[in-house]
């Protein structure tokens, strides 16, 4: 009886510890700024960036909707240029070991020194922005799309050839299944960084999102207005990110079952 207890408790934890972490951090936040007496303008304390959000909901939410449909757009092309390299490296071992250096030395380019660039190209505004978001978060869906299908057991390949299976029909009936794990751990990550993208974009390049918006509230000395557009671009990545774990349990369930007995 008290073991089913724990296995009913458990869920309901693991669904409010978050939250829980979230609110114990804020409280300690605010008291801590009480008790030190932090100036507004140094560090805000959470009551004054709620106090930002409701005065300035009207600006921050057109700046938001912005800084979101560039990012979902930069996001989608990462997303099918990801997917199609991905695919291409792991279903070919010579295309692997060819591309997978030339992409890591380029992942580890900083993706903020290409917003000028790209700037040159296509001036201020969405382009360098739905770039940067591209950029940025393309990169894990490759190589996990590429791990996924490089990593398929030569005994199972071995044994679907042996059945008459072609190499197409290997990768695409069994590889790319058994790789939507991988794409979807791929898609929390990248979804991430590619807000990450964006706003930083905008702090160089653009007259509207929520990077803008962070200047121009650095440069008026409005720290509750920023740190209010650093709580809506955090809170709009969790929501995206929640998405796509909704979306794992819901499509590849097959592959937690083992971890969901524990």
């Amino acid at each position: 009886m008290k073991a089913r207890q724990q296995k009913l408790f458990r869920p309901v934890f693991q669904i409010w510890a978050p939250w829980l972490l979230l609110l114990a951090i804020l409280l300690l936040w605010q008291v801590l700024c009480s008790a030190l007496q932090v100036s507004d303008f140094i560090f805000p304390s959470p009551s004054r960036i709620a106090e930002a959000l409701v005065e300035f909901h009207t600006v921050i939410l057109g700046h938001a909707w912005r800084t979101f449909w560039v990012t979902v757009l930069g996001f989608g092309i990462s997303i099918v240029v990801g997917v199609l390299l991905g695919f291409l490296m792991g279903s070919s071992p010579l295309a692997y070991k060819a591309m997978y250096p030339l992409m890591t030395g380029f992942n580890a380019l900083p993706k903020a020194a290409f917003v000028p660039i790209l700037v040159v190209w296509f001036g201020i505004g969405v382009g360098p922005a739905v770039l940067t978001a591209f950029l940025i978060s393309f990169f894990p869906i490759m190589v996990n799309i590429a791990t996924g299908l490089a990593t398929l057991e030569p005994e199972l390949e071995d044994v679907l050839r042996v059945l008459g299976a072609r190499r197409w029909d290997v990768l695409m009936k069994i590889g790319l299944p058994r790789s939507l794990p991988y794409f979807f751990a791929a898609l929390k990550v990248a979804i991430t960084l590619a807000f990450v993208g964006t706003t930083v974009s905008e702090m160089t390049a653009a007259n509207e999102g929520i990077g803008y918006l962070l200047i121009s509230a650095g440069a008026s000395m409005q720290m509750g207005l920023a740190f209010a557009g650093l709580v809506v671009v955090g809170a709009m990545a969790m929501l995206m990110y929640e998405l796509f774990a909704v979306l794992e349990r819901r499509l590849t369930g097959w592959a937690h079952r083992g971890q969901e007995a524990h």
